[in-house]
């Protein structure tokens, strides 16, 4: 039976690929964008022709993180139309370029204000329903920043995907006793494809960037732009962060896993990730509470 899932962020990158490969699985896949009437309104036609021509079940919907009544609204409109929503998958996020210093921290704010206050008010709207339906499936899209390598230059973002993973964590423990799952997808660096670089923004503090810029050896930012694309093969292909997230759906209830990782570059997060994540797993033994590690599965659909 087709799930209903509910992807944030899905104007275009990961989002747009996760919700259209969700439709072709056979699951009810709802794309939320902000401005679906304005500057996505280009998107959302684009997504209905897209379901027509291949016959899946793709919609757009209106949703902006930052608006805790936008999210409400949508999440009201995928209740009424099906009754229920089973997945939630957390891609939104925004990507920023340019030394940490000459970010203010109002932009620091807004940054972790997308990347991670931004998932809390969606599960905040969502998890009520869920709860109510005693099952459901929680995705997040990660990063390898989290627990790899880290090059300069992308701090804020950097910083605020750390959050939002701690925070997944975190929610995976206080939502396996109600039945509910968590699996973090956990994306490498992928330099063509996803228009982060494209879209990123750039620090306020003009002073400070020319600063630095001034003091750096010659096309420093440059380089290591250069240098972190020379990590990722050529054959790299970030489609397959939109097929990870279809597995993650399609496995049984219960036993889907807590991390994918989907890095070509190899930068070392799936080895510092499977510590971390021992050390935590070891710690609820200790205490006691091993049943945290999955969710209470009774009559639970799975993919």
């Amino acid at each position: 039976m087709g799930l209903i899932a509910l992807v944030t962020g899905a104007s275009s990158g990961f989002g747009q690929m996760i919700a259209r490969d969700l439709a072709h699985a056979g699951h009810t896949a709802y794309a939320s964008m902000r401005g679906t009437t304005g500057k996505n309104a280009a998107r959302v036609k684009e997504n209905a022709d897209y379901a027509g021509e291949h016959g899946i079940d793709l919609r757009s919907v209106e949703l902006d993180v930052q608006d805790e009544a936008s999210i409400a609204v949508a999440v009201e409109q995928v209740i009424a139309e099906h009754g229920r929503l089973d997945v939630l998958v957390q891609n939104a996020g925004h990507m920023v370029y340019g030394p940490l210093e000459a970010f203010t921290p109002d932009q620091l704010a807004q940054q972790y204000d997308v990347n991670v206050l931004g998932t809390h008010r969606v599960n905040r709207a969502v998890l009520p329903h869920m709860r109510r339906a005693g099952s459901g499936l929680i995705v997040w899209v990660s990063s390898t920043s989290v627990a790899g390598g880290v090059p300069p230059l992308l701090g804020p973002y950097f910083a605020a995907k750390a959050g939002m993973d701690a925070l997944a964590v975190c929610y995976a423990k206080e939502l396996a006793p109600v039945g509910i799952e968590t699996s973090i997808v956990v994306p490498g660096a992928f330099t063509t494809g996803t228009n982060h670089f494209a879209h990123a923004g750039r620090p306020e503090d003009s002073a400070i960037e020319e600063a630095y810029t001034a003091a750096w050896p010659d096309r420093f930012a440059d380089r290591i732009q250069e240098a972190l694309a020379g990590t990722v093969p050529g054959d790299s292909d970030p489609t397959a962060v939109g097929r990870a997230v279809v597995d993650i759906v399609a496995a049984p209830a219960g036993r889907r896993p807590l991390r994918v990782y989907v890095d070509p570059a190899s930068d070392g997060a799936a080895v510092t990730f499977a510590v971390m994540d021992r050390v935590r797993e070891q710690f609820l033994h200790r205490i006691g509470f091993p049943e945290l590690l999955h969710p209470a599965v009774g009559d639970c659909a799975s993919g």
